[in-house]
C-alpha cells in the first residue's frame, strides 16, 4: 500500500476493515470452513453480572445428538444405525444412554457432576432443515411467530441490553464479525484466534503507525502482533505453524481459543461465545464426527484447566446446534438433516451427571415425520433457565425480551447456585 505521509489519510481508513483487508497488510484468514471468532462481554469488577460465567458454543453443521449421546437402551436404536455402531462401543452414562467414545476424556467430569446433556431438544425450526435458517433461528432466539429477518440482534446481546450497567471487557476484533447471538445494540468486541497472521517487520511498523492515535485499534493491533510473536517457533509444542514467509503463524488451535477466552473469564469477562464447525456428517460420519468431538472435548477440558477450580466452579458451558440428524443412517455411512438433537452442558455451576429432557422414543409412531427424533423441549428453555439460575434474570424478561414468546415451563434446576 502506497503512503503519502498524511496521517489524515490514514485516519480516513474504514475501521471496520481492520485486519480484514488482507492485501493491504499481507495477512490472510485461515478458515476451515469459516474462521472462528470468540466474543466476550463483562463489566467493571464483574458487576452486575455477579461472579458467574456463561460460555455458549455454537456447533455449526448440525451435530448428531443420537451419535453423541446414544440411546442404547431404546430397542429401535441399533437397527437404525448398523454401520455407525460397528466401531468401539459407547461409554455407559446411566444404563440407558452411552457417550460417544471420542468424548471419553470427559467421563471424569460426568462422575464429578460437572457434565450433563439435554436430549430430544430443538429450536422451533421445522421441516426445511436449512443450515442457514436453522442457525439464524438458534442465534436470534426467536420462534416461528417472528418473521424471518425481523430480529437483528441475538439473544445473548438482548441479555446484555436488559442488564443495566454492563460494560464490555476488552476483547479483540481480528478478521471477522461477532457470532450473531451476541450481535446487537449492546457493545461487544471480538477476536478471531484462527487467524493466519503473516506480517513482515515493515507491515508491523505500518500497522502500528496507522492506528497510533486510535486507542481501541492501537490496542488491538498491539495484541495481534504480540500474539503472533508469542506463537512463533512453537509448532513442536502443539501449535499449528505453517512455515509461511516472514515468520507468519496460523493460530488454529482450539486450545488457544479456549485459553484466550479463559484468561478473560478469569478477569472481568462474564460471557463468552464462539463456534466450532465441522458437524455436517452426510457421509462417512464415523470418521468425521470423532474429529469434531475431539475439538469439543479439548475446548471443555482446556477451559476447565485454564480457568482453575475456583472459576470453573462458577462456570456454565452450553454447546448447542441448529438441529439434529435423522434417526436412520443413510447409504453412505452418514446421517441427513433432522430435527431434535442434543445439547452438551459442562462446568462446576451445573447439576451434572444426568441426561436432561423427556425421551420420546424411536418407534415408528414416535418419530417426527417418520424420520427424525421428536423434539420434547426447546433449546431456548434450557438457555433461559441457565441465565435465570446464573444471573437471577426475571422470568418475564427472559420470556418477553431475551427470548420473545418463549414459555419456559417448569424449572429443571440446571444450576447449582
Amino acid at each position: 500500500m502506497e503512503r503519502d505521509g498524511s496521517m489524515e489519510r490514514d485516519k480516513g481508513l474504514n475501521r471496520r476493515l481492520f485486519l480484514r483487508g488482507a492485501a493491504l497488510l499481507g495477512c490472510s484468514a485461515a478458515a476451515h470452513p469459516l474462521m472462528t471468532t470468540v466474543t466476550l462481554a463483562g463489566s467493571d469488577g464483574g458487576q452486575p453480572l455477579g461472579d458467574q460465567r456463561l460460555i455458549v458454543v455454537i456447533l455449526r453443521g448440525a451435530m448428531d445428538g443420537l451419535d453423541v449421546v446414544r440411546p442404547v437402551g431404546d430397542a429401535e436404536y441399533a437397527g437404525y444405525r448398523p454401520t455407525l455402531l460397528a466401531g468401539p462401543p459407547g461409554l455407559d452414562l446411566d444404563g440407558y444412554f452411552a457417550l460417544h467414545p471420542a468424548l471419553g476424556g470427559l467421563m471424569p467430569l460426568w462422575s464429578a457432576g460437572e457434565l450433563a446433556f439435554v436430549h430430544a431438544t430443538s429450536t422451533p425450526y421445522r421441516d426445511k432443515r436449512s443450515h442457514f435458517d436453522g442457525q439464524n433461528l438458534l442465534e436470534a432466539g426467536t420462534g416461528l411467530d417472528v418473521p424471518a429477518g425481523s430480529v437483528k440482534d441475538g439473544w445473548l446481546n438482548r441479555l446484555l441490553q436488559v442488564t443495566p450497567g454492563v460494560q464490555v471487557e476488552t476483547a479483540y476484533a481480528v478478521g471477522q464479525e461477532a457470532v450473531p447471538l451476541l450481535a446487537g445494540p449492546a457493545a461487544v468486541r471480538n477476536w478471531a484466534p484462527e487467524t493466519e497472521l503473516v506480517l513482515s517487520p515493515q507491515a508491523e511498523l505500518l500497522l502500528e503507525h496507522i492506528y497510533h492515535d486510535d486507542p481501541l485499534f492501537q490496542a488491538a493491533a498491539t495484541e495481534a502482533i504480540e500474539l503472533t510473536s508469542e506463537e512463533r517457533g512453537v509448532a513442536a509444542g502443539g501449535m499449528a505453524a505453517d512455515g509461511a514467509a516472514d515468520g507468519g503463524v496460523r493460530l488454529k488451535s482450539v486450545a488457544a481459543l479456549a485459553d484466550f477466552a479463559a484468561a478473560r473469564l478469569r478477569a472481568d469477562t462474564r460471557i463468552a461465545a464462539f463456534s466450532l464447525s465441522g458437524w455436517d456428517t452426510h457421509r462417512v460420519q464415523a470418521g468425521i464426527i470423532g474429529k469434531s468431538l475431539a475439538k469439543l472435548e479439548t475446548v471443555i477440558l482446556q477451559m476447565r484447566d485454564s480457568l482453575g477450580p475456583e472459576v470453573w466452579g462458577k462456570t456454565t458451558l452450553m454447546a448447542m446446534t441448529e438441529f439434529g440428524r435423522t434417526a436412520r443412517e443413510n447409504g453412505s455411512g452418514g446421517t441427513d438433516h433432522g430435527t431434535a438433537g442434543a445439547m452438551v452442558l459442562a462446568g462446576g455451576a451445573i447439576r451434572g451427571g444426568r441426561v436432561y429432557g423427556e425421551w420420546p422414543g424411536l418407534g415408528a409412531g414416535d418419530l417426527f415425520e417418520e424420520r427424525d427424533l421428536r423434539p420434547t423441549s426447546d433449546v431456548r428453555q434450557w438457555a433461559a433457565w441457565a441465565m435465570r439460575g446464573l444471573y437471577g434474570m426475571e422470568r418475564g424478561v427472559l420470556e418477553g425480551v431475551v427470548f420473545p414468546g418463549l414459555q419456559m415451563g417448569p424449572d429443571p434446576r440446571l444450576i447449582r447456585v
